[in-house]
């Protein structure tokens, strides 16, 4: 059963050739890969998942030129990263989709997530942005992937 939700996306729009900085979605099927959350601000996720509570020394790094690139990494680190540990709230619960991790391309679009909306809804640097009660109803139901379609 397909179940459509509205969304908050990159300001790029979808693109089925994402690259790096280009403020874009990618389209495709990508598989949900595990759930962090802020352990003090949330409760923890219900779902099937890996999930972990998040630090101030998480990070993602999204710099095309390390062999890190599109990873998970412990901060400080010497290439250009992402801190998860964020006080706008919008990673209170980020989940990691498999998006050029199997295998990871330098270049081709890092850090795509599944996370909360922007404040005032502005668009995302290319992730997807769910209010917090239909993320966790999509990570309780136990999905494996989601479906991103560029427009049309």
């Amino acid at each position: 059963m397909r179940e459509f939700m509205p969304a908050i996306i990159g300001a790029g729009g979808v693109k089925t050739r994402k690259i790096e900085g280009d403020h874009a979605t990618p389209a495709g099927i990508l598989p949900l890969r595990r759930v962090f959350y802020r352990a003090d601000r949330v409760a923890s996720p219900v779902c099937h998942l890996p999930v972990e509570p998040l630090s101030p020394l998480d990070g993602w790094c999204d710099d095309p030129a390390s062999p890190d690139y599109n990873r998970h990494v412990t901060l400080p680190h010497p290439a250009r990263h992402e801190r998860l540990w964020r006080e706008d709230h919008v990673y209170d619960i980020v989940v990691v989709l498999g998006y050029n991790d199997a295998p990871v391309h330098s270049g081709a679009g890092s850090a795509i997530f599944l996370h909360l909306p922007p404040k005032g809804g502005r668009p995302t640097e290319g992730c997807i942005a769910l209010p917090e009660p239909a993320l966790r109803r999509l990570l309780a139901a136990g999905l494996a992937e989601i479906e991103v379609r560029p427009p049309g």
